[in-house]
C-alpha cells in the first residue's frame, strides 16, 4: 500500500465534481463515469485521461510513498489531522489552464509564495513517514533526465519536484499528441471556464491511498485547514 499527501477541493465542491466527470472517476467515492456523463468529448478522451483518472483529481504535495517500518497508518492520519488543524487555509489568487510539456493542468496564474511554503512544509513534515525508495522507483523517475537539483530532491525527499522545484498543478490529461494540443486546449478552456481566471481556496489536506501498485488512488481522509 502507498500513501500520498495531496490537495484537492472538498468532495462537494463544484470543481471536484466537474473534474471527476472529466477524468471519469471520483477519488472520494471511487465512482466511475462514462463519457456520456459529460456530453461531447474529444476522440480518444478515455485514453487521454487514463493516467490522471487513476490518481484522481489532485495536486501533489507529498508524492506517493510506502510507510516506513516504524510507523502505522494511524500515526500518519493523526499527524495529518494535527498538521491541518495548525495550518491556516489560504487562497490562490487565480487559477488558469496551463500546459506542462505534453499534458494540461489547472495551475496558478503566477507564483504564489504561501502556496510554495505550504507545499514545502507538507514535504518536510511527513518525510519521517516515508520508506526509502527502491532502486526500481528511483530508476522509474529517469534521474538521468533530471536537473542536478531535481536529482538531489529525488534522493533526499523521494520526488524531484519539491521545494524550489515545486510547481502546483491539478492534472487534467495525460500526454496529448502535438497535433491535438490546440484542440484539447480549447475543449478544456470551455469545460473549465467557470473555474479559471478565479481564485482557488486551499482549504484542506487530503491523504490518498493506493491499495496496491497500479490500483486507483482514493481519498482516505480529507482534513480541513484552520479557518476553512
Amino acid at each position: 500500500m502507498r500513501y500520498a499527501l495531496y490537495f484537492t477541493p472538498p468532495k462537494d465542491d463544484p470543481l471536484t465534481s466537474l473534474a471527476a466527470l472529466w477524468l471519469g472517476r471520483d477519488a472520494f467515492s471511487d465512482e466511475i463515469f462514462s463519457d456520456k456523463a459529460i456530453g461531447p468529448v474529444p476522440a480518444g478522451h478515455a485514453e487521454l485521461t487514463a493516467d490522471p483518472r487513476r490518481y484522481g483529481f489532485h495536486a501533489t504535495l507529498k508524492a506517493p510513498f510506502e510507510l516506513a517500518g516504524s510507523v502505522t497508518e494511524r500515526d500518519l492520519l493523526d499527524v495529518a489531522a494535527e498538521f491541518a488543524s495548525q495550518t491556516k487555509a489560504f487562497t490562490i489568487p487565480e487559477l488558469v489552464l496551463g500546459q506542462i510539456g505534453h499534458f494540461f493542468a489547472l495551475v496558478p496564474g503566477s507564483l504564489h509564495q504561501p502556496l510554495q511554503d505550504f507545499a514545502s512544509r507538507v514535504v518536510k513534515t511527513f518525510e519521517p513517514f516515508r520508506a526509502p525508495l527502491s532502486d526500481h522507483d528511483v530508476a522509474r523517475r529517469q534521474p538521468e533526465g533530471l536537473t542536478e537539483p531535481q536529482r538531489a530532491n529525488l534522493l533526499r525527499w523521494g520526488y524531484p519536484y519539491v521545494n524550489d522545484e515545486f510547481r502546483f498543478h491539478m492534472t487534467l490529461t495525460g500526454r496529448v499528441p502535438a497535433e491535438r494540443q490546440a484542440e484539447m486546449h480549447d475543449v478544456l478552456l470551455e469545460r473549465f471556464a467557470d473555474h479559471t481566471g478565479k481564485p482557488l481556496d486551499v482549504s484542506g489536506l487530503a491523504v490518498f491511498i493506493e491499495d496496491e501498485r497500479g490500483a486507483p488512488f482514493t481519498v482516505r481522509s480529507w482534513l480541513p485547514l484552520a479557518g476553512a
